[in-house]
């Protein structure tokens, strides 16, 4: 069986953490999870903040120590930044399989009062442009660069906080499960 490298998307809020856990270990059987927020608590669980970008270079490092070894893993990012697209290229190209799992919110205003709830019980702080500029992109990139790459890819609505799938499909299909919902999330997109 080829390594693997699950990667799982949507803009902060949209409930990637908290899906990891079943998904992860339950479904996917997968060992290991980087997670930058957590390494950024590791460094200072009192402004992880402040520690974004050391964490994101520990991150990186461990992605690409797990994929020398060809180890399964998962991580988790908003897919708001090209980041990763050259590298899951490259990891498609030497054997790795490519899953990708986004979690969709029907707009950035929820996920900013979810981001407002997770810092009052103690988690990291995004601010609201930032989760605004970030929405949009995320969807058009997990169009444009990462779907494509993707030989899984699984789009849920998490809306309600219960993930409900809307389509799934591989490089060269699509099946749609809920075409209303589908097409508001095709909308969500900016194309610049």
């Amino acid at each position: 069986m080829p390594p693997r490298v699950v990667v799982l998307a949507g803009i902060n809020g949209a409930g990637k953490t908290t899906a990891s856990r079943e998904l992860l270990a339950d479904t996917l059987r997968i060992p290991t999870f980087v997670n930058a927020d957590v390494i950024a608590r590791g460094l200072n669980g009192l402004n992880p903040e402040g520690q974004a970008v050391r964490a994101g270079r520990i991150m990186l490092a461990q992605l690409h120590d797990l994929a020398a070894r060809r180890e399964d893993f998962a991580f988790e990012t908003t897919l708001a930044a090209r980041t990763y697209a050259g590298w899951l290229a490259s990891l498609r190209a030497a054997g790795y399989e490519v899953y990708l799992y986004y979690y969709w919110l029907w707009a950035p205003e929820l996920a900013i009062a979810r981001v407002a709830e997770r810092v009052q019980s103690g988690g990291h702080f995004v601010p609201d442009d930032t989760i605004r500029q970030r929405y949009s992109r995320s969807v058009q990139n997990f169009f444009d660069l990462y779907r494509p790459l993707a030989d899984l890819w699984e789009v849920y609505d998490n809306t309600h906080g219960s993930r409900r799938l809307i389509a799934f499909g591989s490089i060269d299909e699509e099946l749609i499960v809920d075409e209303t919902v589908w097409h508001a999330f095709q909308r969500s997109c900016r194309r610049d």
